[in-house]
């Protein structure tokens, strides 16, 4: 499956930059991250193809880790307690894009059901830009899988927009 991101990068690119709404020098700098990701351990991806070969989302996590820039950022803002809880044995969700044109169709709550299903760890954590829950599809997607919140209102450096980070238990119910 690293393989079959990092062959199909430029698609994966315009997804991600579509359903982010990022500028085109950001989604630049996105392209090494993800090829680096591919390679993480626990690496795991899903896609969603049209008919004709086309993509329209995909999703990707690994073992998060320390020295892991995103996992160090969430740890040091994390207590102890929930350190050890959500940390300890965590697959980290760091992508799950559906152009926008594609989403209301489940795609997205089809690519994040295959991908922690085929998650290891004992947690699952992942972050989204603050929204009103009850309007934005990401939201609702995660709160119906069961998603809790970690940290509200939560800054990455390099990025002006508030996230959450939130988490949930594994493995998903069958």
């Amino acid at each position: 499956m690293p393989d079959d991101l990092t062959r199909r990068l430029d698609d994966v690119v315009a997804v991600y930059g579509e359903a982010m709404g990022y500028r085109a020098e950001l989604l630049e700098a996105r392209r090494g991250y993800i090829a680096t990701h591919a390679r993480r351990p626990g690496f795991r991806a899903v896609a969603t193809l049209t008919r004709d070969g086309h993509l329209v989302g995909f999703g990707y996590g690994y073992t998060s880790a320390t020295g892991q820039w995103w996992h160090d950022q969430v740890r040091g803002a994390l207590t102890e307690e929930a350190r050890k809880t959500w940390l300890t044995d965590c697959f980290e969700v760091v992508e799950l894009h559906v152009r926008p044109a594609a989403q209301g169709h489940g795609v997205g709550a089809r690519q994040l059901r295959t991908l922690l299903r085929m998650a290891t760890g004992a947690t699952t954590l992942l972050s989204t830009p603050e929204a009103d829950e009850s309007e934005s599809r990401a939201w609702r997607l995660y709160r119906r899988f069961d998603f809790v919140d970690v940290l509200r209102d939560f800054r990455f450096p390099g990025d002006e927009r508030a996230f959450a980070v939130l988490g949930r238990q594994l493995p998903l119910p069958t």
